[in-house]
């Protein structure tokens, strides 16, 4: 794994940037900082450079596009998961305007063992609940070192990328004046992913992010992350069964990514053997719980999310 805590310039991920970065490659355009490009973007694109790097950063994280040389030239192509969701005649959301999709960006963001940055550390190998920022990034200075093969990366580095991953999900409280915290506004989130309530902002540094039920977060969705992470943990060790405690706690894991308490994934995957009619299954002998996928769900796991788009229609 790489360490990957440049490249977004500050900016959080903001609402209509993936539809915007699918759309100027659909017609022919290049995100890139670099030359023509670079002015082509800025005037299809309406925004500035440093946005355009930012556009190409956050795109490129939530898999929905992907970068290949061809011809010895840097080309950017659109993933099928990301024509899935945002093309213009097509896709399921292209506006981002259903909470299932902001739960599937949210873990198409962090299913990623390649390149790690400061969100993707938090949903994986974090055991934070409640957490001050300063300690924060002063445990992902500690801990990266076993994580990834760079050894020259800077605190002033980590703690930008630490502040873009809080602005990108943090919702914040203020306090009333009979000192109860009340939500601001929706209209105040300049990042889609601050509407899952993943984590929030205490004030003055502080933050909190509950293991918890996820009641937005669709059956369809997390079937789909299920299926990711079991066929990526197969592919490792070619195991039929995967167990509750992986799900729950390993990196990569719906368990992480979403945030779950035990008891919240144990109802997910009661959803899931219901929804499925078992083709999803989990037992628990003698206290270990495994979980099984059948083969015919391991192939066709964007079916359940046609089902889901198809039911908001």
């Amino acid at each position: 794994m790489k360490a990957k805590f440049t490249g977004h310039d500050t900016f959080p991920l903001r609402y209509g940037w993936l539809f915007k970065a699918i759309n100027h490659i659909d017609n022919n355009g290049l995100l890139s900082s670099d030359g023509d490009h670079v002015k082509d973007a800025i005037s299809k694109l309406g925004v500035g450079k440093n946005m355009i790097n930012a556009i190409k950063y956050w795109a490129e994280s939530c898999q929905v596009i992907s970068l290949h040389i061809e011809d010895r030239k840097s080309k950017q192509k659109v993933t099928d998961i990301g024509r899935y969701i945002f093309d213009v005649k097509n896709g399921k959301d292209p506006y981002l305007e259903d909470i299932g999709s902001l739960w599937l960006i949210h873990f198409l963001l962090n299913f990623d063992d390649e390149y790690l940055t400061s969100y993707r550390y938090f949903f994986n190998y974090s055991n934070s609940v409640y957490f001050e920022k300063t300690r924060f990034i002063e445990e992902i200075d500690q801990n990266v070192l076993r994580l990834v093969s760079s050894d020259n990366l800077k605190l002033a580095t980590i703690k930008k990328d630490v502040d873009c991953f809080l602005s990108t999900y943090s919702r914040q409280n203020l306090r009333s004046s009979k000192s109860r915290y009340k939500m601001i506004d929706e209209d105040y989130f300049t990042s889609p992913l601050s509407e899952l309530g993943l984590i929030v902002d205490l004030g003055r540094g502080f933050y909190q992010s509950d293991l918890d039920e996820r009641p937005t977060l669709p059956i369809q969705v997390f079937i789909y992350a299920l299926v990711c992470f079991f066929n990526k943990q197969s592919s490792m060790n070619s195991s039929t069964v995967i167990s509750f405690e992986d799900i729950l706690t390993k990196p990569l894991s719906p368990g992480r990514i979403f945030r779950l308490s035990e008891s919240a994934l144990g109802h997910l995957l009661d959803q899931a053997v219901e929804y499925t009619s078992s083709d999803i299954s989990w037992v628990d002998s003698l206290g270990l719980k495994q979980v099984t996928i059948s083969n015919v769900l391991l192939e066709r796991s964007l079916d359940d999310l046609d089902d889901y788009y198809g039911a908001k229609k």
